[in-house]
């Protein structure tokens, strides 16, 4: 079973490879190349939810990942599942009114989207520890 540090440190790198993915899917957007946009939003969402259920099978099996923290960083992995919690429905919705071409639903959405993973990106990437303190 990875440690607590490795595991945090994995989803520190997947989240910045999708957010990757997900900046191209933004520059594919912005050129109006709408097909590549839905295709790395199909990609984003694939690898997303992966990591998810990834991270949720290790914590079934009895991975512990906060012993290595102090109170303030388990109360940022509080804060940060406060938006990372509902990322999978909200990416889930975005997802169908996207291939439904329901633009103003999609754009409604990403709104909220744009928030949670924005939080979520923060929080987790700079405030999570990825190193057991002595």
């Amino acid at each position: 079973m990875p440690s607590g540090p490795t595991i945090i440190l994995g989803l520190k790198v997947a989240v910045i490879v999708v957010t990757l993915v997900l900046v191209a899917a933004l520059i594919a957007l912005a050129r109006g190349n709408y097909h590549l946009h839905g295709r790395l939003n199909i990609i984003f969402f694939i690898l997303t939810l992966s990591a998810v259920v990834l991270f949720e099978v290790l914590l079934r099996l009895g991975a512990d990942v906060t012993s290595h923290m102090t109170d303030g960083e388990r109360l940022a992995l509080r804060i940060h599942l406060c938006f990372a919690v509902p990322l999978p429905f909200v990416m889930a919705a975005m997802l169908y009114s996207g291939l439904k071409h329901r633009r103003q639903l999609h754009l409604g959405i990403s709104l909220l989207f744009a928030i949670l993973w924005t939080g979520a990106f923060v929080i987790g990437v700079f405030f999570l520890p990825h190193e057991a303190r002595p």
